[in-house]
């Protein structure tokens, strides 16, 4: 079953519980253009992610690094890693996300030896899977049987995912990687998401770049180098668009008009707030509105 809307705390962390009925994990088939939002947003969350590509190509970004991922490839986002995806030269792109605890890789007595390391390593934030190793294709493999041992659910299926778990993290350590632990990059990714944290607490009301570069404990400049190298934007104009994706749900809601929503979002001009809309969305709030509450 797809996600269409990614729940998120004020730090962005996702808040969708990624298990099934009595596993840590979750199985699905999503198609990126049929979010709420067009893509799917920023956000991180503490399982380990595995994606398959099965129709189009997707452009992931992974903290700081933006990943081509074609249709029959994959990627392994590490834990704890701010990503996002878009549909790439609009090729409907639908991919098998597979999303699992930690914990649940290997046995608790294997999980400080063989888990853990990797998860916190500093220069695994991800990586990309294709076809041209064994160790690749076996754990994209890996990931069709679990999809549709979740479809499908067998007698035992559970013992078989773990099974197929097992298969995909060996595959994916044997491969002798230099891991690396640099308490530098932990601090950039802590204060990212502190700023983020406060945006997202805040984005209500006025917010000044002095306000945000606080929050990461930054000066203005390199508060604006940190958005700018991860995001690609300055720290207001993520606001802005911050502003826009929450206005999306709130313009599907009978009760709201467009200048209700321009204000409950922290905008304090209904003019400005359509203009910006227009340009991220190619469309004004109000057809948005009339589009999404015809079906």
């Amino acid at each position: 079953m797809q996600i269409k809307n990614f729940i998120v705390d004020q730090n962005l962390k996702e808040l969708t519980e990624h298990r099934t009925v009595v596993l840590p994990l979750a199985c699905y088939e999503t198609m990126i253009t049929k979010n709420i939002h067009g893509f799917i947003p920023l956000h991180w969350h503490d399982e380990i992610q595995f994606v398959l590509i099965i129709k189009g190509e997707a452009i992931f970004q992974v903290n700081e690094e933006k990943i081509t991922v074609r249709e029959g490839e994959g990627l392994f986002i590490n834990s704890g890693c701010l990503h996002m995806a878009t549909d790439e030269n609009d090729s409907g792109c639908i991919y098998i996300c597979l999303n699992v605890s930690p914990h649940f890789i290997l046995s608790q007595e294997l999980y400080t030896t063989h888990v853990s390391p990797y998860t916190q390593a500093t220069n695994l934030p991800y990586l990309n899977l294709d076809t041209e190793e064994v160790w690749e294709k076996n754990i994209l493999a890996a990931i069709v049987n679990i999809n549709q041992l979740i479809q499908q659910k067998p007698s035992c299926y559970e013992i078989d995912i773990s099974m197929q778990l097992t298969i995909i993290w060996k595959n994916l350590i044997i491969n002798g990687f230099d891991l690396e632990y640099e308490q530098v990059e932990k601090l950039k990714s802590h204060r990212m998401k502190q700023m983020l944290n406060w945006i997202h607490t805040h984005y209500a009301e006025k917010i000044l770049l002095d306000d945000i570069a606080r929050a990461g404990q930054l000066s203005r400049s390199e508060c604006c180098r940190y958005f700018k190298r991860i995001l690609t934007k300055t720290p207001l104009n993520y606001v802005t668009d911050y502003r826009i994706q929450k206005s999306l749900i709130l313009l599907q809601q009978i009760e709201f008009n467009v200048t209700d929503v321009a204000y409950e979002v922290g905008f304090n001009s209904t003019s400005y707030f359509i203009a910006q809309f227009r340009r991220s969305m190619n469309m004004t709030p109000l057809a948005y509105k009339k589009y999404k509450n015809s079906y």
